[in-house]
């Protein structure tokens, strides 16, 4: 029975792997040569990347086109994330997404743009119906930008099936024929992790760097390594394309320890949910203080991560005394165009004893990560749900004038923990302007907070020090792009706006009385008007900008301005 369970497992993780996908049905989004930014699967802060970033050469306003038939079945527009983005389902089952664009073709503009006048909101979230926006195949559907949170100008473009929403690799769709690589992935280094209680490495007990040289034949080679007990690996590497200059994740990676198979990664598809748990996949305290991502090759606690593929024992290689030869292991990394590296290395067994130490950390808080915790200290509680946390650890709590110390933020957070402050007898007006306030050095970030019960309620997701704080101070609305009373003749008017504590909220725009649509990004911290629209007079026009932090604190900011007659307005906002 447990031989036919093994089997059938392998039998589905073979299916799995072999899924073909329709090779000639999308074509590339963009005309202009394709060049990767970022590939699918890399390595992100806080997730996986889920598409293809293509390069737009630092410009935007390049032409976006529909990679297949189907119909607009989702628009968001938002000043952070995807930006402005657009979604469109397909015959055969797959939903593409086009994201950080500039501005939409004008049919899907102007259905939109009539949308934010109803709801007046900047920030939207549509989900027309079947047939309402059709799309033709390699229809203009929007101009790429570098909107929401896009670091520079590209167009992320996904794939998606339509009923799982499981993401997949574009490139498994044909769209691999449209580019050329020929460039060989990179390893930079390797370190090795002693996982067991008695385990020592080079004589250490902390994780070991080990030296890696790349030979004349391309094949990266490490120093010989003495060791006991269980040990995993963790890799440190990247690939570039051809054609471009930025570091890109890598496709798969493997380990082999005595010609046999021990762990892989192979980024095809994910889901959503999964995304988080990159925090795990990769050596967190490690990147948080040197901003170096390790990919850990051996699984320590269980997670529910679909693309590892943990071929023996986890990972994880034990070696004892009976140990006396010494074994070989291999760490390949792939890209998806079948361009490979290898590092090769000699672990040999040795039972000497640790020179060099690793001091245990031990409080009277102890997290069980498969439990829910619950700490309270001086009015101060923190409630932990079941796997919140990757691992075991002890916990460094502390309150201390009126300021929590929840551990370091050295260690990930899958999920949300709650915060409480006790805090009885706050007035109505005081607990609006009071949140929970991550502290940074010098630095604070605003956490939601409510007000129940006598107590100050946040949830967060990354651990460090916390106090209350109030924030009565307005926004700042600064730096115009014209000049009181001046006669206006750019396409667009705007402002800059900040807030220094909770931050902003929201922002509205009105011209001569009339709420207006205000483009607001984030990076820049301008907040514009696009003439287009059409809702100017002829001649003097007063302009009024009404910007609300997150705490309900507001500034308004009046002037007045000329503007000729526009030539096109947009029929659909009046």
């Amino acid at each position: 029975m447990r031989f036919f369970l093994a089997l059938l497992t392998f039998c589905t993780l073979a299916l799995s792997a072999q899924t073909q996908y329709p090779q000639d049905y999308f074509r590339p989004p963009m005309d202009i040569p394709l060049h990767t930014s970022g590939t699918f699967g890399e390595l992100r802060s806080n997730h996986f990347h889920a598409g293809l970033d293509y390069r737009t050469n630092q410009k935007t306003g390049f032409a976006v086109y529909a990679s297949a038939a189907g119909y607009v079945s989702r628009i968001k527009v938002s000043a952070y994330g995807y930006g402005t983005s657009i979604y469109i389902d397909h015959p055969n089952g797959y939903t593409t997404l086009y994201a950080h664009l500039l501005k939409y073709a004008p049919k899907i503009e102007a259905y939109v743009r009539k949308k934010q006048y109803e709801k007046k909101s900047f920030e939207i979230e549509l989900f027309p119906k079947p047939g309402e926006i059709v799309i033709e195949k390699g229809e203009e559907i929007a101009l790429s930008g570098n909107s929401g949170g896009s670091g520079g100008p590209h167009l992320h473009f996904e794939i998606r099936d339509t009923k799982t929403e499981m993401i997949i690799n574009p490139l498994a769709f044909g769209l691999d024929k449209k580019m050329k690589d020929t460039k060989l992935p990179t390893i930079y280094s390797v370190l090795i992790y002693p996982l067991s209680e008695d385990a020592v490495v080079d004589g250490s007990r902390s994780p070991y760097l080990i030296n890696v040289k790349q030979q004349a034949n391309g094949i990266f080679v490490a120093d010989t390594i003495k060791a006991k007990g269980v040990i995993g690996f963790g890799v440190n590497a990247t690939d570039k394309s051809t054609g471009s200059t930025p570091n890109n994740g890598i496709y798969k990676t493997e380990l082999f320890y005595n010609n046999n198979p021990y762990f892989s990664c192979e980024f095809n598809t994910f889901a959503f949910d999964e995304s988080r748990y990159v925090n795990n996949y990769i050596d967190y305290e490690r990147y948080y203080n040197t901003g170096q991502r390790f990919q850990k090759l051996y699984i320590k606690r269980a997670f529910p991560l679909s693309l590892l593929k943990h071929n023996q024992g986890n990972g994880q290689i034990s070696l004892t005394i009976q140990d006396t030869l010494a074994k070989k292991y291999s760490i390949v990394v792939s890209d998806f165009h079948g361009n490979k590296a290898t590092v090769t290395g000699v672990i040999q067994y040795s039972a000497e004893p640790a020179r060099v130490g690793t001091p245990k950390f031990v409080t009277a808080y102890r997290v069980i990560a498969a439990n829910d915790n619950i700490y309270s200290k001086n009015g101060v509680s923190v409630f932990v749900p079941a796997n919140a946390f990757y691992d075991d650890f002890y916990m460094d709590f502390e309150v201390k004038d009126s300021v929590l110390r929840l551990h370091r933020p050295t260690t990930p957070v899958h999920t949300y923990l709650e915060v409480s402050f006790d805090a009885p007898g706050v007035t109505k007006e005081e607990a609006a302007k009071t949140f929970i306030a991550g502290i940074g050095g010098k630095r604070f970030s605003y956490n939601n907070t409510r007000y129940e019960n006598g107590r100050f309620i946040a949830k967060i997701k990354v651990l460090g020090s916390f106090k209350l704080m109030k924030d009565t101070t307005a926004p700042t609305i600064f730096r115009p792009t014209f000049k009181e009373g001046a006669q206006v003749k750019a396409d667009t008017i705007g402002v800059h706006i900040a807030d220094d504590l909770s931050g902003i909220a929201t922002y509205d725009g009105f011209i001569n009385g009339k709420w207006v649509l205000m483009h607001y990004d984030y990076k820049d911290r301008s907040l514009k008007y696009n003439f287009s629209d059409g809702l100017t007079d002829d001649g003097k026009n007063q302009l009024k900008i009404v910007v609300t932090d997150n705490v309900g604190n507001s500034a308004t900011f009046e002037t007045y301005f000329f503007r000729t007659q526009n030539t096109n307005p947009v029929e659909n906002n009046k």
